[in-house]
C-alpha cells in the first residue's frame, strides 16, 4: 500500500481528537497551524477550555516515525510555552511532558480536554513526595515504610512501573493506602485505579480506604457502570474495565495499581492495564522466583513470573518482603505441618481400580462406554492389566472412593483429640479453632461437610447448628453456593460453624486472622495457589501462636519440600464400596486453576449475597467479555479499532437477537448512516479483507456456547 500523505494522517488525528471529545471546530480548544513566537507554525494546540494552550501536536506522515519529530515538538512546545507534547503519525501517538521528562513515550490515544487540564493545573505544584511524611497510623511497620520510600524514589527518578512483593498478610493494602496518600499531598497523582481479582475484595480494599484515607473519596466501578469522575479512587476488577475503559482516554488515571498483579499481567485482560497512561504499580503475594521446569504446570508458573516481570521492566521485583521474613520477623505466625495419605492414594504407581470396584448401576451411556474402552485397551496391553490406573491427584473430579474422604475426616479428629509425635519423638497438637478445608468440587465439598459435620457432632450445642459448612465459587448458578458472602460472615462473626469446607472461594483475598487449621483435600500443581492458600493461615490473632496445615494430598511435598515440621502416617483405607448412587461416584470437573472471568458472571447487591443478572445482561456482558478478548489479540489502526467498537456495541445491543455478525449486519444502522459496506471496505482495505475479519470476529464471539 502506497505511504500515506501527512493530510490523510491528519485527517486520522483530527477523528482520534474527535474520540476523545475534542471540539476540534470551535475555533478555541483546537488551532490548526498554530503561529509560533518565531515565526514557524505548530501543527496543532490543543488548548483549555479558556484557549489557554495545554499541548502541541506534532503531525507526520505514516512513513515516518513519530519520534523523529521530537527535537521539532520540544522547539515547538518551548515556543509555545505549552508542557506536553504529543508525537504522532496518525496510527502511532507520544506523550511527553518535554521538561521533566528525557523521552517521549507511547499512549494508547490522546489525552481528553479535562485529562490535560488536570494534569497542567497540579504540575506546577508537584514537588518530590520523598519529603513528604508517611502517615504512619496507616502503614507504619519497617517494611512498609521501606516499600513506600523505595516506590517514592524510582517515581522521583522517572520509573512507571514498579512491582512489589508481599506475603499475603503482611498489609499490601494499607501499605498502598500510604503511599497513594502521600502521591496525593505530593502532587504526583490525582486520579487513582486500584484494581482486584473479585467484587468481594473490591469492597474490602473500599472499606480500607475509606478507613485510612477518607479524605480521598473513593468507590467501587461494578459491570455496566461508568466511571465516577468526582472521585479520586476507583476500586474495581479488570472484568467490570472490559467494556467501557476504551471509552476514556489514556490520560484519565494518574496512577493504575493491581492487586495479584500476576493474573491480570498474563491473561487476556493485559490490554486494559495498557489502555491507561498513569505510573503502573504491581503488587503481589507471589514470589517472583521461576519455578523449576519439566513439566506442563511448571511451564505455566514459570509464564506467570516471567510475564510479569517483563511486563514491569524488571528483572526482580522493586521492592520484595517474603513470607519467611515475615515470620521469622513475628509479623506472620509460622506453620506446622502434617502430612498423612491413605492407602490408596499413597501408591507411587496409581490408584489400581478393578472392574468389580466400581458401581455401574445407573451409569450414563458416554460414561460407561468410555470405562468399558479403558479396561479393554488395559486388557490388550503386554501382559494384559486386570485393572486400570487413576492418578490420585484426579480423585473428586472422575472418581470419588468414599472410604478415602472418611478416613481422611477420621484421621483430622484423631490429630485433633490426640496429637501426633514427630519424628523426634515430640508430642504436637494443632490448635482448636477456625479451620478451612480446600475441596475439589462442589459434590466433595458438600460430602466434607457432612462429614465433619457428623464426626464432631459432640461439640455442637444442638442437632441444628452446623459445625461445618461449604462455600462454592463455579461458573454459573448450578455450582456457586448463592449466599456464599452470608455462610462466610458466620463463619467470621460466630462461634459455629468452626469448619468452612471451600471450593475456588477462600483460596485468596479471604481474611479470618482466627484460622487455626488448613486441610489439604485439593491437590494443586500451581505453587501460585498454593502460596495464597497457605496464606489464609498466617495472620496473626490472640493466642495463635502457629497454625497447623493438614496434607492429605502431597501437596506440600511439591511446594514445601519432604522436611515438614509435622509429618503423619498412612491412614488405613478399607476396600472401596462406592453407593449405588453413580453421582458419587464419577464426576467431572477438570479445572485446576482460578480464572476472573469466571467470576464476572456473578454480581453482588449492597447486602454482601451473590445474585445472579438477567439472562439478556448476562450474555451481553459475555458476548463483550469475548469481543474483548478477541481483539486483543489483534492488530488494527485506530480508526478500524473505533469502528470495531461500533461493531461491538451493536453485538452487546443486540445480544438476544444476532447469532453471528457478517457483512449484511452493515445494512442495519448506525453503519448504514456511515457508508455501511462501502466504508468499511474502505477502511479494512477491501471487501474481501473486511469480510475476513468479521468472520475471525464472529467465529471468536459466537463460535463456543456461552456458559
Amino acid at each position: 500500500m502506497a505511504t500515506q500523505t501527512e493530510a490523510f494522517a491528519r485527517t486520522l488525528i483530527d477523528a482520534q481528537l474527535k474520540d476523545q471529545h475534542w471540539q476540534i471546530s470551535d475555533g478555541t480548544s483546537v488551532r490548526y497551524e498554530y503561529t509560533l513566537a518565531d515565526g514557524d507554525r505548530a501543527d496543532y494546540m490543543l488548548c483549555s477550555r479558556e484557549g489557554r494552550g495545554l499541548a502541541i501536536v506534532e503531525a507526520k506522515r505514516e512513513g515516518i516515525n513519530a519520534a523523529d519529530a521530537r527535537e521539532q515538538g520540544r522547539h515547538n512546545a518551548e515556543q509555545a510555552n505549552v508542557p506536553f507534547v504529543f508525537l504522532t503519525n496518525g496510527n502511532e501517538v507520544l506523550f511527553w511532558e518535554w521538561q521533566r521528562e528525557a523521552h517521549p513515550r507511547p499512549v494508547r490515544t490522546f489525552f481528553s480536554q479535562a485529562d490535560l487540564e488536570r494534569r497542567a493545573a497540579v504540575r506546577q505544584l508537584r514537588i518530590d513526595p520523598l519529603t513528604v511524611a508517611i502517615d504512619t497510623r496507616i502503614a507504619g511497620r519497617d517494611y512498609q515504610l521501606d516499600c513506600n520510600e523505595t516506590l517514592c524514589r524510582e517515581i522521583g527518578l522517572g520509573r512507571r512501573k514498579l512491582l512489589v512483593e508481599m506475603a499475603t498478610g503482611t498489609g499490601k493494602t494499607r501499605t498502598a493506602a500510604a503511599l497513594i496518600k502521600r502521591l496525593f499531598s505530593a502532587n504526583v497523582v490525582t486520579r487513582v485505579l486500584f484494581l482486584v481479582d473479585r467484587i468481594p475484595l473490591a469492597l474490602q480494599t473500599e472499606d480500607a480506604f475509606t478507613e485510612h484515607v477518607s479524605e480521598l473519596p473513593c468507590y467501587v466501578l461494578r459491570a455496566g457502570r461508568r466511571f465516577q469522575d468526582e472521585k479520586r479512587i476507583t476500586i474495581t476488577t479488570l472484568q467490570s474495565m472490559v467494556n467501557i475503559y476504551h471509552q476514556y482516554s489514556s490520560g484519565y488515571f494518574d496512577l493504575v495499581i493491581t492487586d495479584e498483579c500476576h493474573r491480570s499481567i498474563y491473561g487476556k485482560w493485559r490490554k486494559v492495564l495498557e489502555h491507561f497512561d498513569g505510573i503502573q504499580i504491581g503488587l503481589t503475594a507471589t514470589p517472583c522466583v521461576a519455578p523449576p521446569t519439566g513439566n506442563g504446570a511448571a511451564d505455566h508458573e514459570t509464564a506467570y513470573v516471567r510475564d510479569t516481570l517483563r511486563f514491569f521492566g524488571v528483572d526482580t521485583p522493586t521492592f520484595s518482603y517474603t513470607l519467611k521474613r515475615a515470620i521469622d520477623e513475628r509479623y506472620l505466625v509460622g506453620y506446622q505441618i502434617y502430612k498423612a495419605k491413605t492407602v490408596k492414594t499413597a501408591t507411587a504407581d496409581g490408584i489400581k481400580i478393578l472392574r468389580d470396584d466400581i458401581q455401574w448401576d445407573g451409569l450414563d451411556a458416554r460414561t460407561r462406554e468410555e470405562l468399558e474402552g479403558a479396561f479393554v485397551a488395559a486388557a490388550n496391553l503386554k501382559p494384559p492389566q486386570p485393572h486400570i490406573l487413576l492418578d490420585p491427584n484426579v480423585l473428586e473430579r472422575k472418581f470419588t472412593i468414599p472410604a478415602r474422604n472418611q478416613a481422611i475426616v477420621h484421621e483430622f479428629r484423631k490429630v485433633m483429640e490426640d496429637g501426633y509425635t514427630d519424628a523426634t519423638g515430640y508430642l504436637r497438637k494443632p490448635l482448636i479453632g477456625k479451620t478451612i478445608v480446600f475441596a475439589v468440587t462442589k459434590r466433595h465439598a458438600e460430602t466434607l461437610a457432612t462429614l465433619i459435620d457428623n464426626e464432631f457432632a459432640h461439640l455442637k450445642p444442638s442437632p441444628e447448628i452446623k459445625y461445618a459448612d461449604y462455600v462454592v465459587s463455579g461458573v454459573g448458578q448450578g455450582d456457586d453456593t448463592t449466599d456464599a458472602m452470608a455462610r462466610i460472615r458466620r463463619f467470621k462473626r460466630e462461634k459455629f460453624p468452626q469448619v468452612l469446607v471451600s471450593v475456588n472461594m477462600l483460596d485468596t483475598g479471604f481474611d479470618c486472622p482466627e484460622v487455626v487449621n488448613l486441610i489439604f483435600a485439593r491437590y494443586t500443581k500451581s505453587v501460585t495457589l498454593y502460596r495464597q492458600m497457605v496464606g489464609r493461615g498466617t495472620r496473626k490473632s490472640q493466642g495463635k501462636p502457629i497454625f497447623t496445615l493438614f496434607d492429605f494430598v502431597g501437596v506440600t511435598d511439591a511446594h514445601e519440600g519432604t522436611d515438614g515440621p509435622g509429618v503423619g502416617g498412612p491412614v488405613p483405607e478399607p476396600h472401596p464400596h462406592p453407593r449405588a448412587d453413580p453421582r458419587t461416584l464419577v464426576t467431572v470437573d477438570q479445572d485446576d486453576y482460578i480464572d476472573p472471568l469466571t467470576r464476572a458472571w456473578v454480581t453482588m447487591d449492597d447486602a454482601g449475597n451473590f445474585v445472579f443478572m438477567e439472562a439478556s445482561e448476562e450474555k451481553a456482558n459475555q458476548l463483550g467479555a469475548r469481543f474483548e478478548g478477541w481483539l486483543m489479540g489483534q492488530e488494527f489502526t485506530p480508526g478500524q479499532e473505533r469502528w470495531l467498537h461500533d461493531v461491538e456495541a451493536q453485538i452487546r445491543e443486540n445480544a438476544d437477537q444476532f447469532n453471528d455478525f457478517t457483512l449484511d449486519h452493515l445494512a442495519m444502522p448506525p453503519f448504514s448512516l456511515q457508508g455501511g459496506r462501502r466504508h468499511a471496505a474502505e477502511l479494512f482495505g477491501g471487501e474481501k479483507p473486511l469480510a475476513s475479519v468479521l468472520a475471525n470476529l464472529s467465529a471468536s464471539v459466537y463460535g463456543a456456547p456461552l456458559q
